[in-house]
């Protein structure tokens, strides 16, 4: 474990992988700080971009030499041991940590951390808090899974004693931070091939609540969240649409993006507000927002200026294109309770016809969900289905993207070798979103709603789509 001296003491601090969705935050962060980095990545992407932009050096491509200088040197979990720049960093007596490790310590050494976990909405429900505080005036840190237009990244480092951290649970990384207030939004079965099974989940749940100095913020809808915070010590503030709730919420209309609803604090009804992204599932995220910006002294009209400008963080349904009547809309879901609630969403929305292009996300987590994923993806008009996109694993398991689409009715996919898809090489995957591509501009009809969903590259295949009904390609 790494201590908060190499915090204060590292002169030169290198990120391997630096453009992923974790470490680009963290960078922010340090960054903001004050502190010197350097950092590696295999592919070029926005976020590289966004990075050099902020006048850090980075290396394309991994290589021992990239770390020369650095005294501490940081991975993410989708680096494998036998990465060069991994290796050497381990041989070279510089500190070596893996990214969990540094955002825990970071989350020490404010006053109030307010950690946001749970299987989903973490990165929704942590922009929106964050947008509350900046637009009620307190100059926070925060740490974001994803980008949140109004900080123009993910990661923030501010003056104030608060931070605000989105808590994930894989491989039980949000064990290493330290929550003032935990916010637990749900507790879903996830991470299969970590935990095993929902009952692990739940103990891990149940330790990170109890690691709360202050209170819980928690679902009082959902039975798993109680189990998990059942006996743990600590104040409770509860969110939901029962009205026992501590916080609780009366839907008032739907209309596009927007949903208006009554606000109810302990039975009584303090405020009317509206949100502008869609879906139920959305105002239970404000709910805990809520919650945790008042316990945290937010007034409310803080409160009211946050969510009124909150438009969504990016991949979280952002409305990428409208282009002869089709509406092109990107979503990071890819759990198979994300993938329903989302095209749930958009079903409830007034499109003529949804198509939901699904990127897989692991081989391990399609072959334990596969009988959800289908039933997720059946809720969609047509489904689009990628190649799974492999990330940290090897298809040790022989799943393949025509043995899911072809148990989706109506679905479409295109055959790939199997040992072309397993290599995940940049061209095979352009290639394979192009032919996606190609069939839906050949295919979709004004009123449509198409919306890429996954937590890998799918977004690309949206801009695609993009030009490709523009006629730029």
């Amino acid at each position: 474990m790494i201590s908060t001296e190499i915090l204060r003491s590292a002169k030169h601090i290198h990120f391997i992988g630096i453009g992923g969705s974790g470490m680009y935050p963290l960078v922010q962060i340090l960054h903001g700080r004050g502190s010197y980095i350097t950092g590696s990545d295999n592919n070029e992407t926005e976020t590289l971009e966004a990075v050099r932009n902020m006048g850090i050096k980075v290396f394309l491509g991994q290589r021992a030499e990239n770390i020369e200088g650095a005294d501490l040197i940081v991975y993410t979990a989708a680096i494998m041991d036998d990465n060069p720049e991994l290796i050497a960093a381990r041989a070279s007596g510089a500190v070596v940590a893996e990214r969990a490790e540094l955002l825990g310590l970071l989350t020490a050494q404010y006053d109030n951390a307010i950690c946001v976990c749970g299987t989903h909405g973490k990165t929704t429900c942590t922009s929106m808090l964050t947008q509350i505080f900046i637009e009620s005036g307190e100059d926070i840190s925060c740490f974001i899974g994803g980008k949140l237009p109004l900080i123009g990244g993910s990661g923030r480092s501010g003056s104030s004693d608060t931070m605000v951290c989105e808590s994930c649970e894989f491989k039980d990384h949000f064990l290493l931070f330290h929550p003032d207030v935990a916010v637990i939004l749900n507790v879903d079965a996830d991470h299969l091939e970590y935990f095993k099974n929902i009952d692990n989940i739940i103990k891990s749940f149940h330790t990170f609540a109890s690691k709360a100095t202050k209170a819980l913020v928690i679902n009082g809808d959902d039975a798993n969240t109680l189990k998990a915070t059942d006996g743990v010590d600590k104040p409770k503030i509860t969110f939901g649409f029962g009205r026992e709730n501590d916080y609780s919420a009366v839907i008032t209309s739907k209309k596009g993006l927007r949903t208006d609803f009554d606000l109810y604090v302990r039975g009584r009804k303090t405020a009317e507000l509206a949100i502008h992204v869609p879906g139920d599932h959305n105002v239970l995220n404000a709910l805990a927002a809520i919650a945790a910006a008042e316990y945290s002294g937010v007034g409310i009209d803080g409160i009211r200026k946050g969510l009124d400008t909150f438009g969504g963080a990016v991949r979280r349904f952002q409305k990428i294109d409208e282009v002869k009547g089709v509406t092109i809309v990107d979503d990071y879901a890819h759990h198979p309770a994300e993938l329903a609630c989302t095209l749930r969403a958009a079903k409830g929305l007034d499109f003529k016809r949804v198509w939901a292009v699904f990127q897989p996300f692991t081989y391990t987590r399609t072959r334990m969900l596969f009988d959800d994923f289908v039933k997720a993806l059946s809720i969609a008009d047509i489904a689009v289905v990628t190649d799974i996109m492999g990330s940290r694993e090897k298809n040790e398991v022989g799943i393949y993207t025509e043995d899911l689409a072809s148990k989706v009715e109506g679905a479409v996919w295109f055959e790939t070798d199997h040992e072309l898809a397993d290599k995940q090489t940049a061209e095979q995957k352009e290639y394979n979103f192009m032919q996606c591509v190609d069939y839906i501009a050949e295919n979709c009809r004004e009123g449509d709603l198409v919306i890429t969903l996954g937590c890998g590259d799918v977004y690309k295949a949206a801009k695609l789509l993009s030009k490709k009904l523009r006629g730029e390609i």
